[in-house]
C-alpha cells in the first residue's frame, strides 16, 4: 500500500511544530488503518476531517470516501496538503478554524456525513460540543483524542470521570472505543496517552426532555460544584422552595443526593417535573 511517511514529510518541507496549536502528527500505520477501519469509511461516506497535519490520515481516507473535506487551521500546512494530495479529485481543503466552520452548509445534501478527527487536546471538548450540539446530520464522529477525555465521554454514575459532558455524548450518542494510542505514535511526543473513540449518532436523543435548555441547565448546576446536593444546585433554576420540594417528590428523587449520582434518565424526569410545574 503506498503509505505518506510522516517524518519525512515533516523534514521534506521543514515543517516547524507551532506548539501553541497542540500540534501532534501520527507517525505509526497501524493507528491510522485502525482509525479509518474504526470510521467504518466506504464509497458512499463524505468526511469531514478535522486536523489533517501533512495528510497521512487523509490520503487513507481519500482511498476510501466519496470525498473528503479537511479543514486546517495553521496556514504552513496548507501547501504541504495541497501538494502532496492534489492528485486526488475527491478532495478539497479549508483553511480555517474548526470552531468558526459553517457544518451545515458544508454538507449541504450529503445524506451519509462522518467526522474523522485528529484533535488538538485544547479545543477537543468545544469541537465535540459544537458537533453534537447543532444538531447536523451526521452519522459517526471518529476521534483521536486525551485519554482523560476519552474517559470523560465513558464516564459512568458517581465516578469521577461522570460530568455534564458524559451526559452531553450520552444523550446524542452511542460511544465506541477503538484503541488506545501511547505517546511514542507521534511527533513531537505528547505527555499523556490518547484514544480513538467513535461516536455514534443516535436517531433520536437518548432521553426525551420537554425542553432541552432546562434539562442541560440542570445538569451543568448540578456539577458546577459536585459536592453540593442537589437541592442546593437547584436553586440557581429559581424555584420557590415550595415548587423545588414538589419537583424532587414527584421525580422520586432524593434531593440529598448529589448530582454525580443521577443518570440521565434521572435528569430527564427531573426537567421534566420542573417544567411542568413552571408551566402550571
Amino acid at each position: 500500500m503506498d503509505k505518506l511517511n510522516t517524518k519525512e514529510l515533516v523534514e521534506k518541507y521543514n515543517f516547524k511544530f507551532t506548539k501553541s496549536l497542540g500540534q501532534n502528527f501520527l507517525t505509526d500505520y497501524t493507528v491510522l488503518e485502525d482509525i479509518v477501519e474504526g470510521a467504518n469509511i466506504t464509497e458512499n461516506d463524505y468526511v469531514i476531517e478535522i486536523g489533517p497535519g501533512v495528510g497521512t490520515l487523509t490520503k487513507e481516507l481519500l482511498k476510501r470516501a466519496k470525498r473528503v473535506t479537511s479543514i486546517e487551521l495553521d496556514s504552513k500546512l496548507i501547501p504541504i496538503l495541497e501538494s502532496e494530495l492534489s492528485s486526488y479529485e475527491n478532495f478539497s481543503l479549508i483553511n480555517k478554524d474548526a470552531l468558526k466552520v459553517n457544518y451545515r452548509e458544508l454538507i449541504g445534501e450529503e445524506k451519509s456525513v462522518k467526522v474523522v478527527a485528529n484533535l488538538p487536546y485544547y479545543v477537543t471538548t468545544p469541537i465535540i460540543a459544537n458537533l453534537l450540539n447543532d444538531k447536523l446530520d451526521i452519522k459517526s464522529i471518529t476521534i483521536m483524542i486525551q485519554k482523560e477525555v476519552a474517559e470523560r465521554i465513558n464516564g459512568e454514575p458517581s465516578t469521577k470521570e461522570y460530568g455534564a459532558f458524559t451526559l452531553l455524548a450520552k444523550y446524542y450518542c452511542d460511544t465506541k472505543i477503538i484503541r488506545n494510542v501511547p505517546p511514542s505514535c507521534f511527533i513531537p511526543s505528547p505527555k499523556v496517552d490518547s484514544i480513538v473513540i467513535r461516536l455514534d449518532k443516535l436517531d433520536k436523543p437518548r432521553v426525551e426532555v420537554k425542553d432541552e435548555k432546562l434539562f442541560f441547565n440542570i445538569i451543568r448546576q448540578s456539577f458546577n460544584m459536585r459536592r453540593k446536593t442537589l437541592w442546593n444546585s437547584m436553586k440557581a433554576i429559581g424555584l420557590s422552595k415550595e415548587l423545588q420540594e414538589k419537583a424532587f417528590e414527584d421525580a422520586g428523587i432524593n434531593p440529598t443526593r448529589r448530582g454525580e449520582t443521577l443518570t440521565i434518565e434521572e435528569f430527564a424526569t427531573l426537567a421534566n417535573k420542573i417544567y411542568e410545574i413552571r408551566l402550571k
